[in-house]
């Protein structure tokens, strides 16, 4: 099994902003995504629909080891 690690901003910041957010979700948005994009910065964009959201499709931003969650938001623009 995967251990996820979390960055101090996504700790700090990304959960204060948004405390609706879950870690278990952006965890299974990392291990079934729908699409998966490389970023600059080695970092990864991961994207994948949470019903608990009303199906709103969340991205999740990772570091280059794909294990360590720094960012996560609901994308508006994201069309499935």
């Amino acid at each position: 099994m995967v251990e996820y690690k979390y960055t101090e901003y996504f700790e700090r910041e990304v959960l204060r902003k948004r405390p609706y957010l879950k870690k278990e979700w952006c965890i299974r948005v990392i291990e079934n995504p729908i699409k998966v994009e490389r970023q600059e910065h080695n970092r990864f964009r991961f994207w994948g629909e949470i019903q608990e959201l009303g199906g709103r499709v969340l991205r999740v931003i990772t570091l280059d080891d794909k294990k360590t969650i720094h960012n996560a938001f609901p994308d508006r623009r994201f069309k499935l």
